[in-house]
């Protein structure tokens, strides 16, 4: 029985190596994993004894020979294929173990090039791999080092290695090089800025298993990029609390979306992943007694987002109320202090929490049979486009007002809408079928009086029935982005009620 080693990853490698000698497995191997193995007393063959031509192009080419793949392709059950090994010389190989250049970790330094990057490209390695998880019926193949302990165990035991385990080994190697392949691609895609192709394969890693999904007769998982951009929930730090869940996980990106519209100091508070509250002011309590009173029982449960740190002032304030996550860039040592005291909040510290999306980011959503994908929505509107289309201007303060609205309600579910003053969410309305109720319902669940307030809609009116709902609840101005064919309707009545209404020509329809 003979065993074919060569590996990037040296983990576990050598008591590998001991164990197979010792149960009479001859080791083959080449470059790095060689001398590693010889260095500490294994007897190796190299692999250019195998083959009978040196390893050239400085290491290029070593495997990539009929004697390599000769050996474990062939069918050990089919009298042809083992004459005709024998009319050539070559053994079979009955063990493959393989572990590929870190393709992943070279990407992941800070000041990799092009050329390293494809240097780290391993060629080789993964045709190897897949000949022997092809032929897994009669090759051991092993790609993971978690994996060695199992076949030694098995080979001790029972003399020989299930079909079972060996269809798990092979299973996990086609799993490992289609990832391995997409990450490249993905790199390669990205240093050039090109398009998605027409056969779209991504890969992620996971990052842990969840105790249920949405609800808990639901399994669920939660993977990670392999490359997440600054800001990215993946690369937060858990300080506190228990384990994160499905919906914490998603309403908490939520909650992140919204955060990255503002620069100033900025409190967002979402609830199934719809904004609930959100306050900006010139320091974070402010921020956060502002987000609170925009709507004070629903953020009871629900996620706190800052862009800035969690001082004791704030801290004493959130502990409070039941909250089930804060994230922040940071919390001071008195916030830690304080929030700790309830074991169930979670705090996450995200350092570059305000660092906005690369414009080539892309959504994902599933769909039956398939998924619908699109860039990130990474604009809010264009200042130059923006058009009053009223008589009446906006003040400069409503104006003010109506961009903040319009931050929010761009991370609301359509149809959408926004009561907001003063820096503060007064009314959300999220998630109707139909824009009045979304004006109805963000009026009546109003936490302050709308007298002067603006409103923002997420899309066009369709009706000029919102204008006359906003102007009974003392509204005095609108955004929206305009283009319905009854436009005219909405200005006319604006026009009517005294209400300044701009138009920004660009939609955030978020389903």
């Amino acid at each position: 029985m003979r065993a074919l080693i060569s590996v990037s990853d040296k983990t576990g490698i050598v008591e590998f190596a001991k164990e197979l000698e010792n149960l009479g497995v001859q080791i083959i191997s080449t470059g790095g994993t060689h001398t590693k193995l010889s260095d500490n007393g294994i007897d190796v063959v190299g692999i250019s004894d195998v083959t009978g031509f040196p390893e050239c192009l400085d290491g290029r080419v070593k495997t990539l020979h009929p004697a390599v793949h000769g050996g474990i392709l062939a069918m050990r059950d089919k009298p042809d294929h083992m004459k005709q090994l024998e009319d050539l010389n070559i053994e079979t190989i009955d063990i493959v173990a393989i572990n590929l250049y870190p393709f992943k970790e070279t990407i992941l330094k800070p000041d990799v090039t092009l050329e390293d990057a494809i240097e780290n490209i391993d060629i080789g390695g993964p045709t190897m791999l897949r000949s022997a998880a092809k032929n897994h019926k009669d090759v051991i193949v092993i790609c993971d080092p978690k994996d060695y302990a199992s076949v030694i165990t098995e080979m001790k035991e029972k003399k020989a290695v299930s079909y079972d385990t060996k269809y798990r080994l092979a299973l996990k190697v086609f799993q490992h090089t289609a990832a391995y392949d997409a990450m490249i691609s993905d790199y390669l895609r990205k240093q050039i800025n090109g398009e998605l192709p027409d056969n779209l394969t991504l890969t992620f890693e996971k990052a842990q298993d969840l105790r249920y999904g949405e609800n808990p007769h639901q399994k669920a998982y939660y993977y990670k990029g392999i490359k997440p951009c600054e800001g990215a929930l993946t690369t937060a730090v858990q300080l506190h609390g228990k384990e994160l869940s499905f919906n914490n996980i998603n309403d908490t990106n939520g909650a992140l979306e919204t955060l990255r519209e503002f620069d100033e100091p900025a409190i967002v508070a979402v609830k199934h992943a719809n904004p609930c509250g959100v306050g900006t002011a010139n320091n974070i309590y402010e921020a956060y007694i502002k987000a609170y009173k925009a709507d004070p029982i629903s953020i009871f449960g629900g996620i706190i987002a800052s862009n800035t740190t969690i001082d004791e002032k704030t801290a004493a304030e959130i502990n409070k109320i039941f909250i089930e996550i804060v994230i922040a860039p940071d919390f001071s040592e008195e916030a830690i202090k304080i929030l700790t005291q309830k074991k169930n909040i979670r705090l996450l510290k995200l350092e570059n929490i305000n660092s906005k999306l690369p414009k080539n980011d892309i959504d994902i959503k599933k769909v039956s049979g398939g998924i619908l994908v699109q860039e990130i929505d990474s604009e809010l509107y264009n200042e130059a486009e923006l058009k009053v289309v009223t008589d009446r201007k906006p003040t400069e303060k409503e104006m003010e007002d109506m961009k903040f609205a319009m931050k929010v309600v761009k991370h609301i579910k359509s149809n959408g809408i926004v009561i907001a003053k003063d820096g503060k969410t007064i009314g959300v309305g999220p998630g109707q079928v139909n824009r009045i109720w979304a004006v109805e319902n963000a009026i009546k669940q109003a936490t302050d009086d709308t007298n002067s307030a603006v409103l923002a809609s997420d899309a066009f009116f369709p009706f000029d029935d919102c204008v006359t709902a906003a102007a009974a609840a003392g509204i005095s101005a609108i955004i929206q982005p305009g283009g319905s064919m009854r436009d005219e309707d909405s200005i006319k009545k604006a026009n009517e009620l005294g209400i300044a209404m701009v138009f920004t020509g660009m939609r955030h329809f978020k389903h």
